[in-house]
């Protein structure tokens, strides 16, 4: 197998916008396996979804032969990258950033191999190249071979000096720090590829030029789309917010759901990059989709692959067990469905004589559904509580025989708030 074939991969899974001379790309990846780097700032102690792509391209690259290193900026992510950003990001203090590099170094581990034989993967931070560089020694050795007008001609700059919050020379140095990573990362192990998203063009290109201009040598870039969603919304976010690979953060079934949800404009794409499907398999699953596009099977498929790779096939399939609890009535849901399901939806655990013989209208304002006892009177008069996705026409007492399995009762204030009673 040629080493140029990830870049048919690549392309075959539109995951390359941009490189700086793809032939001569392809030419070096033909001649030996290569080392390549994709950065991730510590920006929170977990990486987001918005990760998952240059973690699965560098994942992509090792499958087919090549080294990849995961850089943790842990220099580069004190000061944020301006790109993408119409806003100055908060400075981080050195605990911060160390609870932050920690967090995502683990994540890093499950995406790529750094014991394989032959091309193990390597981790490394930019802190320890970069915190011993004296302010001389930084202007001397890097600021002398790049010019500001070259720097002000990068997008991710331009768009930044011409908005109303400028931005300031902290910020504007980044592209220099980053630079002066892929010269060091090629200097030192070798490196003659750095990737990223299609908003690091104008870094990645900087580092190149200076690795040019200091050493002569001629390295590669290449970016990926950045992942965006059909219907206009930010790919990542729920209404709860970001959705994080950390399962602290977000659960593995709050984790399987978001890709459940995935529009149908949608699926295919993210099939296609953010899983380690093969592309035939994936045109597969999607024409069984287009056939039977009710029953869901690609955002299914596409759920399972993904949740896998970052939570494992134990969380997965806990995950899936409640997804399709969630959708089934509650009387006909096991023992086990309803137990994977506590904590991944709203759950409270009570003692047995705090559920039997009590006013479901004080279970509602116990579990939060209702804000106060006249609250949850109003919701049942109006047909909108249920017992076990039983509809109450009044408040009554809960009775031993409404707890499935003798110990779970599902409460539901109109069509989307439900909440588990586990009783201990």
């Amino acid at each position: 197998m040629p080493g140029s074939s990830i870049i048919d991969d690549l392309t075959a899974r539109g995951l390359l916008q941009d490189a700086t001379d793809l032939e001569a790309l392809r030419r070096r990846l033909d001649e030996s396996p290569i080392v390549l780097y994709c950065g991730f700032d510590p920006t929170a102690t977990s990486l987001h979804i918005g990760s998952l792509l240059p973690l699965l391209v560098l994942r992509r690259f090792q499958e087919h032969g090549h080294r990849p290193i995961a850089l943790a900026g842990g220099a580069t992510g004190m000061i944020g990258d301006p790109s993408g950003r119409s806003a100055e990001r908060n400075l981080l203090d050195d605990a911060t950033l160390d609870a932050n590099v920690q967090g995502i170094v683990a994540q890093l581990r499950r995406f790529l191999d750094f014991d394989r034989s032959g091309n193990p993967a390597r981790l490394v931070d930019n802190r320890d190249w970069t915190a011993p560089l004296s302010a001389i020694d930084f202007l001397r050795d890097v600021g002398k071979h790049v010019t500001v007008n070259q720097m002000l001609a990068k997008e991710s700059v331009k768009a930044r000096v011409e908005s109303e919050s400028g931005i300031s020379f902290t910020e504007f140095s980044y592209m220099l720090l980053q630079a002066n990573d892929y010269r060091w990362l090629h200097e030192h192990e070798r490196c003659e590829l750095q990737i990223g998203g299609s908003d690091q063009w104008g870094n990645i290109t900087a580092g190149i030029d200076l690795i040019r201009r200091t050493s002569a040598q001629h390295v590669h870039g290449l970016t990926f789309p950045l992942m965006t969603k059909a219907d206009g919304t930010k790919f990542g976010k729920t209404a709860a917010g970001a959705v994080w690979l950390d399962p602290a953060l977000t659960s593995p079934y709050e984790f399987f759901q978001y890709w459940i949800n995935t529009d149908d404009r949608d699926v295919r794409r993210f099939l296609l990059q953010l899983t380690l499907l093969p592309v035939e398999e994936v045109e597969a699953v999607v024409a069984a989709h287009t056939a039977a596009p009710d029953a869901r099977e690609a955002q299914r498929r596409l759920a399972r692959e993904v949740t896998t790779l970052v939570h494992g096939a134990d969380a997965c399939r806990e995950a899936e067990q409640a997804s399709a609890g969630f959708r089934r009535p509650a009387g006909e849901l096991s023992a086990d469905e309803l137990a994977a399901l506590a904590g991944e939806i709203p759950t409270t655990a009570l003692a047995r004589p705090e559920v039997e013989g009590v006013d479901v209208v004080d279970l509602l304002v116990r579990t939060g559904l209702a804000s106060s006892r006249s609250d949850a009177r109003r919701a049942i008069e109006g047909g909108g509580v249920n017992i076990n996705d039983e509809r109450q026409a009044a408040p009554r007492p809960v009775e031993a025989a409404d707890l499935l399995h003798g110990r779970y009762l599902m409460l539901r204030k109109g069509k989307k708030h439900r909440h588990l009673v586990v009783v201990e």
